[in-house]
C-alpha cells in the first residue's frame, strides 16, 4: 500500500493509505486511544473508524473537547433509545441530539414516562454499555433508506427532505438498533461508563405546536463516575440558585395560566429592581451622548415589508388581523429600528449631525415556541435597553468601540462581567433565503466587523448562521446557573438597511450617501437580565439594586415610635427601608429578614432608644454593632451610590 503523511500536533508521521484514525491514536499512545471520542481531519470531526486516505492534518478529540464531547453524548442518546426500544418496542423514534449538558431524545408514545420509567431505561442501557456493542457506520440511497426505516414515520419524513438532493443517507448501527444519523459517533457503546436520565418533558415534533407533542427525555454523560458524581452535584446547587425557584420564593415574580406562557407578572420586589436598572441605563446612555425617544408599540405590516422582517421574522410576530380580510394588518413590534429610522428620517440630514445616537426602553413582543418558555429567561414579551446608530464609515469603528465599552460599563456595574463570552455571529452563505443583501455586501460587513474586533483585540468564538437577517453583530454571552449559554446583550453593524429605507446624508463633498447603522442593547433584556442577577447572587442582590435595602426591626410595640422615625430618615435619605412592626419575637423577625435576602436590619430595643443608636446587623457580615444613626445612612449612602458588587 502507499504511504502518507499525517501531520499530528506540528508532527509529521507516515502511515499507510487507509489506516483507521483509532489505528494512529494507537500507534501514538494507548492513553490517547482510549481517551479519544472523535477525530479532525482537515478540520472536520469524523468517527475514530475513518479510514485516513491522504496527507493530512489529524487531531484527536477527547471529552475535554467540545466536538469530542458532543460525539460521547450523542452516542449516549442513541444508547438511551435502543434502551427504550427494548423495553417498548412499538415506540416511534424521532430525533436524538447532543446538547451543551448532555443529550435527549424523542419519542412519539401514548403516555410520557414517569421517573420509575426512567429508572428502568437506565437499567436497560447499562445492560447495552456492559454488552460494548460496536457501532457501524454505513450509507444507502434514498429508497432503499425509506425502506429500510417504513416503520418509523418520523425517520421517513427526515429521509424524504433529503431525498432531492442526491445524496447518500447515513445511518449507525449498534447490536439490534439502527438510527438515521450523521454522526460521528464513538466507537463502542462500553466507554459511556456513567450516565443519568434527568427529566421528562414534552416537545413539539420539528418544534411545531401543530404538531404532535412528543416525549422529550433528556440525559447527561461522563466518563468516568466522579465526573458525573461532580455534575449531579453541580445541579443540585443550580437549582438553589435557580432564577425561576428563587424568584418566585422572594416574589420578584410570577406566570399565571389564564395569561399565557412567557408572560411573567413583575411583582413589587421585581418591578423595583428592573426600574432601578432602567433608570440607571437611560442616565448613562444619556451622559454619553444617547437620545432618548419613545416609539409606538405597533406597527402596520407596510413597515416590517420595508424592513425585511415580514419576510425573515414573521412567524416570529404577533400578527393583528388577516391579509386576506383586513385593509390594514397591524403587528406587535419584534424590534424597534425601523421606528427609530422615522426620527433620522424626521428632516434632512448633514455629515455634522452625525453621529446620530437614538436610545429607548422598549417593550418588544416575539412570538416564542412555548416549549422554549423559561421564567425569565425566555418570554414572549420583554423589555429592552435599544439603540440604533447613524454614523458614517470613518466614525463605525469609534462608535462600534463605544457601543461595547457601553455594554461592558453596564456588566460590571451588576457583576455579571466576568461571567461572559463573545461570538462574531456570521451569515451561512449556505442559506440565502435567510438573508437580504448580496454576497459582496456580507463580505464587506463582516470584513469590516473583523477588522474591528482585532483592533479592539476581542477574543470570540465565530456562530455561522447566527447573523441577524440584515447584518453581522457581536453577541455577549453568559451561561445561567445549568450551564445553557444565552445572549445578553448584541451589537450589529447593518450597511443595507439605511438604503431600503431611504436613510441619506449630505457629505462633505456634497453626495448624498447612506449612513452606516449600528443595533445595539447596553444592558440587554431586563428579565433576562433579573433572572441572572437573581442566580448570580442567589437572591442576595447589592445593595444597590436591593429592592429592599434596609429593615427596622423593633423588639416590642414600646419601640415602634423610634423605629418609625428611623424608617422616615431612611427614606428621605433614599434608602429602600420597611418596618417590622409585627408582635413577634426579635428572632423571629431577624431570621424573616435573613431569609428574605434584606442588606441590614437596624435593631432598636431601649438601649439604643436612651443612647440614640441603632443596632446594626447585615445580610451578609452579621452582627455589626451599635452606631449612630447618621453614620449608618452615610455608609448606606456610600454603599449604594457606589454601586458596590458582593464579592461571592
Amino acid at each position: 500500500m502507499s504511504e502518507i503523511n499525517v501531520n499530528l500536533r506540528g508532527e509529521q508521521k507516515p502511515f499507510e493509505k487507509g489506516t483507521p484514525a483509532f489505528e494512529i491514536a494507537k500507534s501514538i499512545g494507548m492513553g490517547l486511544y482510549r481517551a479519544a471520542c472523535a477525530c479532525k481531519v482537515n478540520g472536520r470531526v469524523c468517527d475514530l473508524r475513518t479510514p485516513v486516505e491522504n496527507d493530512c492534518d489529524l487531531e484527536f478529540l477527547t471529552f475535554d473537547d467540545e466536538d469530542g464531547k458532543r460525539a460521547f453524548n450523542h452516542t449516549a442518546s442513541h444508547i438511551m433509545a435502543q434502551a427504550v426500544k427494548h423495553l417498548f418496542p412499538d415506540v416511534k423514534l424521532c430525533i436524538g441530539p447532543a446538547i451543551e449538558d448532555g443529550f435527549y431524545y424523542d419519542f412519539d408514545i401514548d403516555e410520557h414516562f414517569t421517573p420509575e420509567t426512567l429508572e428502568k431505561i437506565e437499567a436497560e442501557m447499562k445492560k447495552i454499555v456492559k454488552e460494548d456493542i460496536a457501532l457501524e457506520r454505513f450509507e444507502l440511497d434514498p429508497a432503499d433508506a425509506e425502506k429500510l426505516m417504513e416503520n418509523e414515520p418520523y425517520k421517513v419524513e427526515l429521509i424524504k427532505e433529503h431525498s432531492g438532493k442526491g445524496e447518500k443517507i447515513s445511518f449507525y448501527k449498534q447490536g439490534d438498533f439502527t438510527d438515521l444519523c450523521a454522526g460521528p459517533h464513538l466507537m463502542s457503546t462500553g466507554t459511556v461508563k456513567a450516565f443519568k436520565l434527568t427529566q421528562c418533558t414534552g416537545a413539539y415534533w420539528r418544534g411545531n405546536s401543530e404538531n404532535k407533542m412528543l416525549c422529550r427525555v433528556y440525559g447527561t454523560a461522563f466518563p468516568k463516575a466522579s465526573l458525573l458524581t461532580a455534575h449531579l452535584e453541580m445541579l443540585e446547587e443550580a437549582k438553589k440558585r435557580d432564577h425561576n425557584v428563587i424568584g418566585r420564593q422572594l416574589e420578584y415574580f410570577t406566570t399565571v395560566d389564564i395569561i399565557g406562557q412567557g408572560l411573567p407578572v413583575l411583582l413589587p420586589k421585581g418591578a423595583r429592581v428592573i426600574q432601578t436598572l432602567q433608570r440607571f441605563v437611560e442616565d448613562e446612555e444619556e451622559r454619553r451622548g444617547w437620545l432618548l425617544t419613545k416609539t409606538p408599540y405597533m406597527a402596520k405590516s407596510d413597515l416590517y415589508k420595508l424592513s425585511g422582517h415580514w419576510g425573515h421574522y414573521k412567524e416570529g410576530m404577533f400578527v393583528l388581523g388577516d391579509e386576506e380580510k383586513d385593509d390594514e394588518v397591524f403587528a406587535l413590534r419584534p424590534m424597534t429600528c425601523p421606528f427609530q429610522y422615522q426620527a433620522y428620517l424626521n428632516r434632512a440630514r448633514s455629515y455634522r449631525d452625525l453621529p446620530l445616537r437614538y436610545n429607548e426602553t422598549s417593550t418588544l413582543f416575539r412570538n416564542e415556541d412555548s416549549g422554549e418558555m423559561h421564567g425569565l429567561i425566555r418570554v414572549r414579551q420583554f423589555t429592552i435597553s435599544e439603540g440604533h446608530l447613524m454614523c458614517t464609515p470613518e466614525q463605525l469603528e469609534q462608535e462600534f468601540k463605544s457601543c461595547l465599552e457601553l455594554a461592558v460599563y453596564m456588566l460590571k456595574s451588576v457583576g455579571l462581567y466576568e461571567d461572559v463570552s463573545y461570538r462574531f455571529s456570521q451569515w451561512d452563505p449556505n442559506d440565502r433565503e435567510k438573508y437580504i443583501g448580496t454576497p459582496e455586501q456580507w463580505d464587506e460587513a463582516q470584513g469590516t466587523m473583523e477588522k474591528i474586533l482585532r483592533h479592539l483585540e476581542i477574543p470570540y468564538k465565530v456562530g455561522i448562521g447566527e447573523a441577524a437577517f440584515y447584518g453581522p453583530k457581536l453577541d455577549i454571552q453568559i451561561k445561567n446557573v445549568y450551564g445553557k449559554e444565552d445572549t445578553l446583550i448584541t451589537i450589529q453593524i447593518d450597511q443595507m438597511l439605511s438604503e431600503k429605507f431611504g436613510m441619506e446624508y449630505v457629505d462633505k463633498d456634497g453626495a448624498k450617501k447612506n449612513p452606516y447603522i449600528i443595533h445595539r442593547t447596553s444592558i440587554g433584556c431586563y428579565e433576562r437580565t433579573l433572572a441572572l442577577i437573581l442566580e448570580k447572587y442567589a437572591g442576595a442582590l447589592p445593595m444597590w439594586l436591593s429592592p429592599e435595602q434596609v429593615r427596622v426591626l423593633p423588639i416590642s410595640e414600646k419601640f415602634l415610635d423610634r423605629a418609625d422615625e428611623i424608617t422616615a430618615a431612611l427614606k428621605a435619605a433614599g434608602v429602600r427601608t420597611t418596618c417590622d412592626a409585627r408582635s413577634e419575637k426579635i428572632g423571629y423577625k431577624i431570621r424573616s429578614a435573613q431569609l428574605e435576602k434584606v442588606n441590614y436590619m437596624l435593631i432598636v430595643g431601649e438601649k439604643e432608644v436612651e443612647s440614640g443608636t441603632v443596632s446594626v446587623r447585615s445580610r451578609d457580615e452579621g452582627d455589626l454593632g451599635s452606631m449612630e444613626l447618621d453614620a449608618f445612612i452615610k455608609k448606606a449612602d456610600d454603599e449604594i451610590k457606589t454601586r458596590r458588587i458582593n464579592k461571592k
